[in-house]
This record gives C-alpha cells, sequence and structure tokens, in this order.
C-alpha cells in the first residue's frame, strides 16, 4: 500500500479493521510521523525550519506565510493540507487518518483537536475505525480548546468559540460554541 492508495480509500470512509494492510500501513506511518513531530518538538527552531519540518510531516510543502507554534502532535502527518497564510498556535493535535483540509488564512488556536477517526460501537469490533475528513474553509478561526470531530466541514469565515465540541457542520460566516457546538450568531459585514 502506497500514501495515495491510503487517502482514497479513507476519503471513500473505508472501515479500518483492527489488523491487515491498511492497518499496518498506518503503523509504519505513525512512527514516521512520531520521529518528524519530536524533531519539531525538541528545542528552538527558526520559522524556516517549522516550515521544512512540517512539510516534511506532511509529505507536501508548506507555503511561506504558514507559521506554527510548537508543539503539534500528530499521528499519521500524511493526510494534512494547509494553504496560504495558515497559523497553528501551540499544543494542536492532528489524528489525521481520514484527512485534515486546513484553507488559506486560517488561524488555529491553542490545544485545539481534530480527530479524523472514531472507533466501532461494536465491542467485538472495538478495534475497527471510520475515516472520514475534516475540511476547514477560508479565513475560518479556531479557538483554543475546540474539539474538531470526523466529517464536518466548516464553512469560510467560520469562527469555532474556544471549547466548542464541533459533531456537525458549520455554514459560512457564523460562530459556533458550546458542547456539541451550535450556531450562535452569523457575522455580519463590517
Amino acid at each position: 500500500m502506497d500514501i495515495e492508495e491510503y487517502k482514497q480509500r479513507t476519503a471513500r470512509g473505508e472501515y479500518i479493521g483492527g489488523d491487515g494492510e491498511v492497518r499496518a500501513f498506518m503503523h509504519r506511518m505513525a512512527a514516521q510521523a512520531q520521529r518528524v513531530t519530536a524533531e519539531i518538538n525538541s528545542g528552538y527552531h527558526t520559522p524556516e525550519e517549522l516550515r521544512a519540518l512540517f512539510s516534511e510531516l506532511t509529505g507536501q510543502a508548506v507555503d511561506e506565510s504558514f507559521s506554527l507554534f510548537p508543539p503539534v502532535y500528530s499521528d499519521f502527518g500524511r493526510n494534512i493540507t494547509v494553504g496560504r497564510n495558515v497559523f497553528i498556535n501551540s499544543g494542536c493535535c492532528f489524528q489525521d487518518q481520514g484527512g485534515i483540509v486546513l484553507g488559506d488564512g486560517v488561524l488555529v488556536g491553542h490545544q485545539v483537536v481534530f480527530a479524523t477517526l472514531d472507533h466501532d460501537l461494536d465491542p467485538a469490533r472495538r478495534g475497527g475505525m471510520f475515516p472520514a475528513p475534516i475540511r476547514v474553509g477560508k479565513n475560518v478561526w479556531i479557538g483554543a480548546h475546540a474539539t474538531i470531530l470526523k466529517g464536518v466541514t466548516i464553512g469560510d469565515n467560520a469562527v469555532v468559540a474556544a471549547g466548542a465540541v464541533v459533531t456537525k457542520d458549520v455554514p459560512a460566516n457564523t460562530v459556533v460554541g458550546g458542547v456539541p457546538a451550535r450556531v450562535i450568531k452569523t457575522i455580519g459585514r463590517l
């Protein structure tokens, strides 16, 4: 299995069993992500070094406008895509096996969690997982300690309040908050 085949399978939401080829591939990728995130999180790195390391983690070049404050955590790495002018604050966790896309101008607050997998509810199959991507539109602000769950799309210009747990799609130009998150207000023109 290679990364493209893996991404195609998870984009279709294919069930990942508790063992087998897909699971073995995920473990190999996790080891690689752990190595790179350990490097990111150890000592001081210049912004240029952080961009190079994040590019290594994701397997694709990030724009020179990308900014990251470590530490950062990822348990896969190769299924994260970031646009231009993206800022990721410290302590964020990317469970990216199912895919995470951050659009241009996204601001991610401290200790945000992106979770793209759910385990099977059946106790006999609890080791199995269901992936689904998280898609974050342009100019989105995600507040500190928010959690974004699998399959969620956040529309352009939206704001996710600090501490929110986002379980379903967020319309563009809205503010959501709470557990589970709900629309608090619409963002008007300034």
